[in-house]
């Protein structure tokens, strides 16, 4: 049974999700790089994810999306029964990345993923880097990106989103018995 978000309304942007939906992604972030990557990040997650965010730099655009994106999930995360962590660990040709993430009072995100000096489809993925945190603060998250294995930048952040995705997925699911009684 999908479960639907509302959409949040900021002057600059648009965000609805649907946990456990068809794993269908519309997004106009203006970057086609993040735009590819949030895809992905419903593909794995089977999201029903739908995300607009006005132009602008490539910057506001990045912090926008992830921000909104962190607040669309918060509740979800957080509600009564919700698992409110996930861990996964997934390839993308070369690359292999382990995303873990817990619902936490003190949003953070540790990484060992160094991009800095990585372009993407002309796009600075130190970028990546402030989309995850406004993500972590967006649905109060502590995020931990572990960068396995990878040299090509695109599959390096295709396998993060990818087990950003499944992760998500795992925080959102309900509880299983024996994690209510222990």
């Amino acid at each position: 049974m999908a479960r639907s978000g509302e959409t949040r309304a900021h002057p600059r942007l648009r965000v609805r999700v649907a946990v456990g939906g068809s794993a269908r992604a519309q997004v106009a972030t203006g970057l086609s790089v993040l735009d590819h990557l949030l895809s992905l990040l419903a593909e794995y997650g089977d999201f029903e994810l739908s995300l607009e965010v006005e132009p602008g730099s490539a910057a506001d655009e990045v912090t926008a999306a992830g921000r909104a994106l962190g607040e669309a999930f918060a509740d979800r995360i957080r509600r009564e029964g919700a698992r409110g962590h996930g861990s996964a660990a997934v390839p993308a040709d070369e690359a292999l990345a382990h995303v873990a993430l817990e619902a936490s009072a003190s949003p953070l995100v540790v990484s060992n993923a160094d991009l800095s000096a990585a372009h993407v489809a002309g796009l600075g993925t130190d970028v990546v880097r402030d989309f995850l945190q406004e993500l972590a603060e967006g649905a109060g998250l502590t995020l931990h990106v572990r960068l396995i294995e990878g040299s090509d930048p695109q599959h390096v952040l295709a396998a993060i989103f990818k087990a950003l995705g499944v992760a998500l997925a795992q925080a959102c699911r309900p509880r299983s018995r024996r994690e209510e009684h222990g």
